[in-house]
């Protein structure tokens, strides 16, 4: 019942959203709750279940801090600049006219569909944890979590203050953690993800960990990673030696080409 209630919640989230959508003509505000649609499930999770365990508060409490963080961080960026380019080659090619309602199943309810699958860490932490005790997993979860976040919040500021110099258009962003791998941001939004799956071994719901694998499939394959790298490849042509020397997901030392 737990993941009934939760999908009626994110299912709620998504409806409203895509009402508001319809008069701002702005289908990509459903980015800016991502993380807060999580929100929504964990605390049907946590809240419904018969009893809450340290496991579970520390669980919400770092689902809390990511989320709120993430579309906190998502506002701020696209406020003020309209639907992304992504919505818009939708709304070209479905048509505007039809896009209205079309956008509700093929954005917002698919949304709400994947936010489901990958919160099933969370779902597992929820049903198997029956104690205040903690094991060493837990700790080791901590530390992923702690990992993660650094990655991906200090990776966004570092490529928020990199875009927000004029004189950095069209250059390629490779001090700071950008340094160590081409997506600072998208390792640590996975190793989040992965410290979650963590929490739900350690508590016995074993297979709950797809949800992290399913995360870390979107980033890298789907929305993250893949799509990025095409676009700027495109865009900036000093990014095939950036590629050269620098990890594409999980942080190492850049390699030594000749150019240098």
């Amino acid at each position: 019942m737990l993941f009934v209630w939760a999908l009626l919640g994110v299912l709620l989230l998504m409806t409203i959203l895509w009402l508001i959508s319809i008069p701002l003509k702005n289908v990509s505000i459903v980015d800016i709750f991502w993380g807060i649609g999580y929100l929504v499930a964990i605390s049907f999770y946590t809240f419904l279940s018969d009893d809450i365990f340290t496991r579970q508060w520390i669980l919400f409490v770092l689902v809390l801090i990511w989320s709120l963080r993430l579309s906190g961080y998502l506002f701020f960026r696209n406020y003020g600049k309209g639907e992304d380019f992504r919505y818009q080659e939708f709304r070209k090619h479905f048509g505007a006219k039809r896009y209205w309602w079309f956008s509700f199943f093929q954005v917002f309810l698919l949304q709400g569909a994947l936010i489901m699958l990958v919160s099933l860490p969370l779902l597992g932490v929820n049903l198997y944890t029956l104690s205040n005790e903690l094991n060493a997993l837990d700790y080791v979860a901590i530390l992923v979590w702690i990992i993660g976040f650094f990655f991906e919040s200090v990776g966004d500021y570092q490529l928020t203050k990199f875009k927000d110099n004029p004189n950095n258009k069209g250059k390629v962003l490779d001090t700071g953690l950008w340094r160590y791998t081409r997506h600072p941001n998208y390792f640590g939004d996975a190793a989040v993800w992965w410290s979650f799956g963590l929490f739900s071994i350690a508590s016995g719901a074993y297979w709950y960990v797809a949800g992290s694998l399913l995360m870390t499939y979107l980033i890298i394959k789907i929305s993250g990673v893949s799509l990025l790298e095409r676009s700027l490849n495109d865009a900036k042509p000093k990014y095939k030696d950036y590629i050269e020397r620098t990890s594409a997901f999980i942080p190492w030392f850049p390699k030594k080409i000749k150019n240098d």
